[in-house]
């Protein structure tokens, strides 16, 4: 399969900023309004949005570690126009190069530190992000990105492609109805530690945005 133009990343880059903006603030908004509950609620069970992102296109070398391409840099940038109005508050990314390259314009734009995580254990990553308060990007891999959103709760869809790297998510995670009425001491039982314990569980919504060059298989 040939490379499409790397110009073709840009052309629908204004339409596809307001797009992802407004998509972001609605996602943002509905996550602000699931948060109104009593002053005395623990901050942890306040809602966590997740942006999840496959690192963008692979400069293929010969190795098991390649670099990003001059596409996979276009769109690693793009992502970070994109988030730059998301007030991120952590970056998670595996060991691999072109991971921390997709997320490396981001982390400029941000100021934000890149946390490694380990891909081989995402369901404790998923628990880490449940309980750690704020909007995390996490960049990842065609196989570990969709079962991480499953892991998170979430509706990962149809399995990544190949060749497929234009797909972003947004997981809102929160909390059940039965935890605003709960009362201090039986929700501390679910936040200490950042382990799961008996309770409510975290409920999840997924939204599956699209950006830059599209994917056609």
């Amino acid at each position: 399969m040939s490379s499409p133009p790397l110009n073709r990343l840009t052309t629908t880059l204004a339409p596809a900023l307001s797009l992802f903006r407004r998509t972001v603030a609605l996602v943002l908004a509905t996550s602000i309004l699931a948060s109104c509950a009593p002053p005395d609620r623990p901050a942890a069970l306040d809602p966590v949005v997740v942006f999840l992102v496959r690192h963008a296109e692979r400069a293929e070398d010969g190795t098991s570690d390649p670099p990003i391409s001059q596409a996979g840099e276009e769109r690693s940038r793009l992502l970070a126009r994109m988030l730059a109005d998301a007030d991120l508050t952590h970056i998670h990314t595996t060991a691999y190069i072109r991971t921390r390259a997709t997320g490396a314009p981001t982390a400029e734009v941000t100021g934000l530190q890149m946390s490694l995580y380990d891909a081989a254990d995402l369901e404790g990553f998923a628990r880490q992000l449940r309980f750690t308060p704020g909007r995390h990007l996490v960049l990842g891999h065609s196989n570990t990105t969709p079962d991480l959103v499953a892991a998170l709760g979430g509706d990962p869809g149809s399995p990544i492609d190949e060749m497929e790297y234009d797909r972003l998510y947004v997981v809102t995670i929160t909390r059940g109805a039965a935890d605003l009425t709960a009362a201090p001491a039986d929700l501390a039982a679910v936040t200490a530690d950042g382990e799961d314990q008996p309770g409510p569980a975290p409920r999840a919504s997924t939204v599956l945005l699209r950006f830059g060059d599209p994917y056609r298989d």
